[in-house]
């Protein structure tokens, strides 16, 4: 079984930064694509960016290009995510995940997920 902890959330003012890290356990980590999701209050869960299991790939969501990375260290079993310039459309609580067989941008792909962590942004 593989367990997945987020942490970094917090509350920041809008142009801040944060960064997010998840810790992964259970299984061997390096074989794994690491997805960040994110869910506003109301709104469908949805793609924010996802990093290939050598850290080679990444892709990103249009809404964040350019203000987030994504990085990982396999030795340590965690992937980051670096957020700059944050805006309150970046409100949600932010889930990270695992796919085991492809580098992809849809939710469906992933099969062990965190419980997340909120993130608020004020004005």
């Amino acid at each position: 079984q593989l367990q997945l902890v987020e942490s970094g959330g917090g509350l920041v003012q809008a142009g801040g930064s944060l960064r997010l890290s998840c810790a992964a356990s259970g299984r061997t980590f390096s074989w794994y694509h690491m997805g960040w999701f994110r869910q506003a209050p109301g709104k469908e869960r949805e793609f924010v960016a996802v990093i290939s299991w050598s850290g080679g790939i990444t892709y990103y969501a249009d809404s964040v290009k350019g203000r987030f990375t994504c990085s990982r260290d396999n030795a340590k079993n965690t992937v980051l995510l670096q957020m700059n310039s944050l805006k309150p459309e970046d409100t949600a609580i932010y889930y990270c995940a695992v796919s085991l067989s492809t580098v992809s941008r849809n939710r469906a792909a992933y099969e062990y997920w965190g419980q997340g962590t909120q993130v608020t942004v004020s004005s």
